[in-house]
């Protein structure tokens, strides 16, 4: 998974090395599992020696923890960067979000594995990065729910709506729409996809009276 800004100076190499590692990592636990993956596998798909595992993550876990949190950094940033372009070229807050649908579109057709386990974590409750799962939820949620707000202020948007709920609604209709895609009907383009949530956004599925 690529980095969303250039490393510089010294900490050029240990970058690079971390992104083969989370590659490696979201690929393997994607196919099997996080307890059925080993460190050795991780280094070995990375193509880098067990012990440089353990020297960039303490152990599997916060290799893990940190993939999540790099993951969702980049989801994130490409969601505010679409909605503030957006706003910048002279649209709404609801063309804002439909540039944000399609981002995240766009980011899970290009890290398929990376949004299946985030999926998958979101239902579970015994893991020991559970804090830091909320932490990068929430981070996704609150770049909608900023768009959401700025709606509401402009009165562009419902003033009763549920900010914090209507956030988590868009991001759960995206997660799952994309994941059904990619599994399901691949032969459909982003671009089919996209024009059928825009639809659902836009309040156009009933049609005309």
């Amino acid at each position: 998974m690529e980095s969303s800004s250039a490393p510089s100076g010294g900490s050029t190499r240990r970058e690079a090395t971390r992104q083969k590692l989370y590659e490696a990592a979201v690929t393997l636990i994607a196919e099997q599992g996080f307890s059925a993956t080993t460190v050795d596998e991780i280094a070995e798909r990375a193509g880098v020696a067990k012990g440089t595992v353990y020297y960039n993550f303490a152990s599997k876990s916060v290799l893990f923890e940190e993939l999540l949190r790099h993951g969702v950094g980049l989801l994130t940033a490409s969601l505010r960067e679409a909605a503030e372009r957006t706003v910048r070229d002279g649209g709404g807050q609801v063309d804002a979000l439909d540039a944000m649908v399609r981002a995240g579109l766009g980011f899970i057709a290009r890290y398929p594995s990376f949004t299946q386990l985030f999926v998958a974590e979101l239902w579970r409750t015994n893991r020991t990065w559970q804090s830091t799962l909320m932490v990068v939820r929430r981070q996704v949620t609150a770049a909608i729910e900023d768009v959401l707000r700025e709606g509401v202020a402009s009165g562009e948007f419902d003033d009763e709506i549920d900010v914090s709920l209507t956030a988590a609604a868009l991001v759960g209709m995206v997660l799952v729409a994309a994941l059904d895609w990619q599994s399901f009907q691949p032969e459909r383009s982003l671009d089919d996809v996209h024009a059928a949530l825009s639809r659902l956004l836009q309040g156009r599925v009933t049609g005309s009276r």
